[in-house]
C-alpha cells in the first residue's frame, strides 16, 4: 500500500466511476418510478426541455442547420456527455470531502425537480419520481465510496468516514474489488431498472394501440382532385406528396405527448363572449373538411428541406371561432400545445378562407403521434412557430399587444407570413455530371398567392425559365424542370421564383431569425 499522505490517481478514477454509477442510478430509479406518473416527470425529458426553453437563437439554428431533424437525438447525446462530465466531479468531490459531495448532489436533485414542476400539465406528486431518484443515487454513492476511503488516499479522514472504513474491512485488493463487484452489479441494476420503466411506460401507455383502432370520418369537403401533372418529371426531385415518415419534424417536444382522446378537451377562451369546449368526439361528429396544404419551417435555410405537403382532415377553426365570438379589439390567437409550447396567429388569418384547420387526419390516416397526434393546427401561408401548434389544447383570443408566443419571447418575429422560396432539389451540391443535356428540377412555395414562374440560373448567365409542373392549388407548393446544356467545368445553378403578385424572390440574404431565411439557392457541380 502507498504511504498514508500520498494521493493516487486509481481511487479518484474510481470515485468518478462511482459518480457515474450514482447518476445512472438516480435515472433509472427516476424512470422506473415515472412509469406511474405523466412522461413529463422523468428527469431526461425535464432537464432536456428545460434547456431547450432557455436555448438562444443562434443555437437553435445552429443545431438545425447541423443536426436537421436528428436536433433531439444531438440534444441528447450531449446531455449524456454533460451528465457524465458533471457525474465525475461529484464522484470525486464525494470522495474527497463527503459532506461537499452529498450538497452538490442535492443541489442537482433540487434543479431536476424544479425543473420537472416547471413543465406544463404537471403537479406537485410529479416530483416524487426524481425524489426518490436523488435519494437513492445518494445511497448507492456512499456505497460506493465507502470501500475507496479504505485505500487510505489522505491522512486527515473523518471520524464517520474511519467508521465505515472499519467495518468493510480488507485490504487495498479487497476494497477495490468489492468496488468494481458493487459498481458493475449496480450499473447492471440501473440498466434493468431503466429499461423496465420503458416498457412498463409503454405498457401503461395504449396512444399507438388507440391511433391505429381509429377510423376517420368522411369530409364533407374533400379535398379538390390533384393534377396528373404535379410532380416534376426529374428523377430525384421529392414527391409532391409527402409521405408521414418523410415529414419534416421540428418542436420543442423532447419527448412526444401521448395523449388519450378521450382526455383531450380544447378551451377556447379569452377575449370571447362565448368561451367554447370541444371534445374529440366533438371534432369526429363535425363537418370536416379535406385540403392539400404545403407546411414551412422558418427555420428552413435557403433550399433546405424542411417543408412538406400533406393532405390534411380537420375543422376549419374559423367555425369555432364563430361559436366563440371573439370580441372587438382581439386581434390574435394564442395557441397552446399540452407540452406548454405557445404560437401567435392572428385572427384575421384563422376567420378568412384559406380553411386554417384543427387537423386530426394526415393523408388518410390520424395524425401520426410525432405530428400531433391527436389535434393539431395547420394554417396555410404561415411558419409553423406562428400557426402549427402541435398537441394543441387552447386557443386564446387576445391581442399582439398583450401576450407573447414562446418564440417571439425568444427573439422572433409576431408574424410569420411565408417567403417566396424556390428550391433546387436536382442536381445535389458537389455531384459529378456528364456533359451534355442535364435534368434540372426542384420545388417552389409561395402559400396563398402560388407560383407563376421559376427561372434558373447557370453561374453568371441570363436567368432562364423553367417548366413549371400543374399547380394544385395556392396553398400547395409546385414544382419545376429545367433542361440544362452542360459544358466541362464547375458550374453553379441557382434558381428563384415568382410569386402570383408579381414578387420575385430576393437575392438579398437573410438568416431565419426573426421571420424566416431568403436568398437564391445555389448547388455547386462539377461537370466532366
Amino acid at each position: 500500500m502507498k504511504k498514508l499522505g500520498l494521493r493516487t490517481k486509481g481511487p479518484e478514477t474510481m470515485a468518478a466511476l462511482a459518480g457515474v454509477v450514482s447518476a445512472a442510478v438516480v435515472l433509472a430509479v427516476a424512470e422506473l418510478i415515472g412509469a406511474f406518473f405523466t412522461a413529463r416527470a422523468t428527469p431526461v425529458f425535464a432537464l432536456g426541455s428545460t434547456f431547450i426553453d432557455f436555448t438562444p437563437s443562434w443555437m437553435k439554428d445552429f443545431a438545425i442547420a447541423t443536426f436537421g431533424t436528428n436536433d433531439k437525438a444531438a440534444l441528447f447525446v450531449g446531455m449524456g456527455l454533460t451528465i457524465v462530465l458533471l457525474a465525475c466531479v461529484l464522484g470525486v468531490v464525494a470522495y474527497r470531502k463527503w459532506a461537499l459531495g452529498v450538497l452538490g448532489v442535492l443541489f442537482m436533485g433540487v434543479v431536476i425537480v424544479a425543473s420537472v414542476l416547471t413543465r406544463a400539465g404537471v403537479g406537485p406528486a410529479d416530483a416524487i419520481p426524481s425524489v426518490l431518484g436523488t435519494i437513492s443515487g445518494l445511497i448507492v454513492l456512499r456505497r460506493l465510496i465507502v470501500p475507496l476511503w479504505g485505500l487510505k488516499a489522505w491522512p486527515e479522514a473523518p471520524a464517520d468516514i474511519a467508521a465505515d472504513v472499519d467495518t468493510q474491512g480488507g485490504g487495498t485488493g479487497t476494497s477495490r474489488r468489492r468496488f468494481f463487484a458493487a459498481a458493475g452489479i449496480t450499473a447492471v441494476a440501473a440498466g434493468i431498472a431503466a429499461t423496465g420503466g420503458r416498457l412498463l411506460g409503454a405498457a401503461r401507455n395504449n396512444v399507438a394501440q388507440a391511433r391505429d383502432a381509429l377510423r376517420l370520418p368522411a369530409p364533407i369537403k374533400a379535398a379538390p382532385p390533384v393534377p396528373a401533372g404535379v410532380q416534376s418529371p426529374v428523377p430525384g426531385v421529392l414527391p409532391w406528396l409527402t409521405p408521414n415518415n418523410d415529414f419534416y419534424r421540428i418542436d420543442t417536444a423532447l419527448s412526444v405527448p401521448e395523449i388519450n382522446v378521450n382526455d383531450w378537451s380544447l378551451r377556447v377562451h379569452g377575449m370571447v363572449e362565448e368561451e367554447v369546449t370541444l371534445t374529440f368526439q366533438d371534432l369526429l361528429d363535425a363537418d370536416l373538411i379535406e385540403s392539400h396544404v404545403t407546411l414551412t419551417c422558418v427555420s428552413n435555410p435557403v433550399g433546405g428541406k424542411l417543408a412538406g405537403n400533406a393532405k390534411w382532415l380537420g375543422l376549419p377553426i374559423r367555425e369555432v371561432l364563430k361559436r366563440a365570438k371573439p370580441k372587438d379589439g382581439a386581434d390574435m390567437v394564442l395557441s397552446r400545445s399540452i407540452d406548454g409550447f405557445s404560437a401567435s396567429t392572428p385572427l384575421e388569418v384563422l376567420q378568412d378562407d384559406r380553411d386554417a384547420m384543427l387537423a386530426i387526419g394526415m393523408n388518410g390516416e390520424p395524425l401520426p403521434v410525432e405530428h400531433g397526434y391527436p389535434v393539431r393546427m395547420v394554417v396555410p401561408g404561415l411558419y409553423g412557430f406562428v400557426s402549427a401548434t402541435k398537441w394543441v389544447v387552447e386557443l386564446e383570443v387576445t391581442r399582439f399587444a398583450d401576450s407573447k408566443a414562446y418564440w417571439t419571447e425568444r427573439g422572433w418575429s409576431e408574424r410569420g407570413p411565408i417567403k417566396t422560396m424556390a428550391r433546387v432539389d436536382v442536381p445535389t451540391s458537389f455531384a459529378k455530371l456528364k456533359a451534355g443535356k442535364v435534368a434540372v428540377g426542384g420545388t417552389a412555395w409561395a402559400q396563398t398567392r402560388g407560383i407563376t414562374k421559376v427561372e434558373v440560373q447557370i453561374d453568371d448567365g441570363d436567368w432562364v425559365e423553367a417548366t413549371l409542373s400543374d399547380e394544385a392549388s395556392t396553398i400547395t407548393w409546385r414544382q419545376w424542370s429545367y433542361e440544362w446544356d452542360a459544358t466541362p467545368g464547375m458550374h453553379y445553378v441557382k434558381a428563384r421564383a415568382t410569386d402570383a403578385t408579381g414578387e420575385t424572390q430576393t437575392e438579398k440574404r437573410a438568416d431565419p431569425v426573426p421571420d424566416g431565411a431568403s436568398g437564391w439557392p445555389s448547388v455547386m457541380v462539377t461537370v466532366e
